[in-house]
C-alpha cells in the first residue's frame, strides 16, 4: 500500500502521523511511505532520519495527498485539506465527527473512507487509540489550570498546592476515566485539594482505593456539580463518551455561582465540551472570559508538547496501521472487530451511531459497506 503522512496544519499542531521508526516499520512489511517534506519537524524529527527510514520525501501536501491511498494523521482534516482528499481514499486519525457538522458532511461529500483512532474500541470497552492523548490531556489539564490562575492571566492569584499555613486549591474533575484520574494523579501531587466526580459507583471505589488522601470522590449529578462549583478554584471537564457529543454538565447559569477569577479547563471540548460556555481554542489564543471565570478550551492540547505526544501515540497506532496497510481496511475490519468500530464515514454513508445521532443522518449497517461487492 501507499501510506501518506502530510504535514499537520490545524493551528500550533507539531504532532506527526508517524514516526521514523514507523516508515521503517511500514517499509519492512513492503508499503510506500510518502511524507511531507519537514512534517517531523515540530516533533523532533529530520526529513534525514525520515529518508534514512526508507520514507520519500514530497515538498507539498497536495503530493501527498494525491500519491497516498492512505492518509495516517493526527487532527481531522481542516477546511484547506478537504478538496485534497480522494474519493475512496482511507484516512486513519482523530475525527471526533460528532462536534464538527460541517467536517461531518466534507467527508461525506468526498466519499472518502474515514477510520476514526477516537471510536477504535477494545472488547472491555477500552479505546486504545485514545488513551495516549487523553494521558497527556489529563497530565497537562492542572499545569495549564495552575498557570491561568495566576493573577498576571486573569485568574484567582491562587497558589494549587498553596504554602503552610494556607489553604491549596480546591479542583473539580468531571469525569473518572482516563483524562480525570490522570488530571487528578497531577493536581493531588501539586498540592491541591482534589474532588473527582463520576457517575460509575464502581469507578469511585477503585479510584478511593488508588488515589491520596487529598483526593476524594463524589457521585456526579446536577446538584452536587452546582454545589461543588461554588468553592473550586479549577474545574476540570473529563468527560467521553464515545464517537458522541459530550453532555454540559456545567450550563451558563452555573458561572454567576463560581469564584471570580475561577479557571475551567475542558479537555472534552474536541467533543463539542462538558462546559456549555466552552468552545475551542488554539494554543495562539488558549483562553476567554465568561462572567469572571476564564475558560481554558484547547482542542489539541497534547500538541503542545509534541515530543511526547506523538512517540505515544504512534506506540498506539501503529500495529493498526500496519494492519490496515497489509490486509487493506475491509479485510482488516472485518478480522478485527475494534478497527470495526472505527469506521464511521465509509464512501459518503455514515457507519457510527454516534456521528449519525448528532447531525440526524441516516446510518449505514457497518457489514454492509464490508462486503467487497458493495457499491454505494
Amino acid at each position: 500500500m501507499i501510506i501518506g503522512v502530510p504535514k499537520e496544519i490545524k493551528n500550533n499542531e507539531n504532532r506527526v502521523g508517524v514516526t521514523p521508526a514507523g516508515v521503517a516499520e511500514f517499509r519492512k512489511a513492503g508499503h510506500t511511505v510518502y511524507v511531507q517534506a519537514s512534517a517531523g519537524l515540530g516533533s523532533g524529527f529530520s526529513d534525514a532520519e525520515y529518508e534514512q527510514a526508507g520514507a520519500q520525501l514530497l515538498p507539498t501536501i497536495e503530493e501527498v495527498y494525491a500519491q497516498a491511498e492512505m492518509i495516517v494523521k493526527v487532527k481531522e482534516p481542516i477546511s484547506e485539506e478537504y478538496g485534497l482528499i480522494k474519493e475512496g481514499q482511507l484516512l486513519f486519525t482523530y475525527f471526533h465527527f460528532a462536534s464538527s457538522e460541517e467536517l461531518t458532511h466534507a467527508m461525506i461529500e468526498r466519499k472518502a473512507t474515514c477510520l476514526a483512532y477516537e471510536t477504535v474500541e477494545l472488547p472491555n470497552r477500552s479505546l486504545p487509540l485514545l488513551v495516549p492523548m487523553s494521558e497527556v490531556a489529563g497530565r497537562m489539564a492542572p499545569q495549564e489550570g495552575a498557570k491561568y490562575l495566576e493573577k498576571p492571566l486573569k485568574g484567582r492569584g491562587i497558589l494549587l498546592g498553596g504554602v503552610p499555613g494556607v489553604r491549596p486549591a480546591e479542583v473539580l474533575i468531571l469525569g473518572g476515566g482516563v483524562v480525570g484520574t490522570n488530571a487528578a494523579k497531577v493536581a493531588a501531587g501539586l498540592g491541591a485539594q482534589v474532588t473527582i466526580m463520576d457517575i460509575s459507583l464502581n469507578r469511585l471505589r477503585e479510584l478511593d482505593d488508588i488515589m491520596p488522601k487529598n483526593v476524594v470522590t463524589q457521585y456526579s449529578n446536577d446538584y452536587n456539580i452546582r454545589e461543588a462549583i461554588k468553592t473550586a478554584d479549577l474545574v476540570i471537564g473529563a468527560v467521553l463518551i464515545p464517537g458522541a457529543k459530550a453532555p454540559h454538565l456545567v450550563t451558563r447559569d452555573m458561572l454567576k455561582d463560581m469564584k471570580s477569577g475561577a479557571v475551567v479547563v475542558d479537555v472534552a471540548v474536541d467533543q463539542g465540551g462538558c462546559i456549555e460556555t466552552c468552545t475551542p481554542t488554539t494554543h495562539e489564543n488558549p483562553t476567554f472570559i465568561i462572567d469572571d471565570v476564564v475558560h481554558y478550551c484547547v482542542a489539541n492540547m497534547p500538541g503542545a508538547v509534541p515530543y511526547t505526544s506523538t512517540l505515544a501515540l504512534t506506540n498506539a497506532t501503529l500495529p493498526y496501521a500496519l494492519k490496515l496497510a497489509n490486509l487493506g481496511w475491509r479485510e482488516a475490519c472485518t478480522r478485527d472487530a475494534a478497527l470495526r468500530l472505527g469506521l464511521n464515514v465509509v464512501n459518503g454513508e455514515v457507519v457510527y451511531k454516534g456521528v449519525a445521532e448528532a447531525w440526524g443522518l441516516g446510518l449505514t449497517n457497518v457489514s454492509k459497506v464490508l462486503d467487497s461487492a458493495y457499491v454505494a
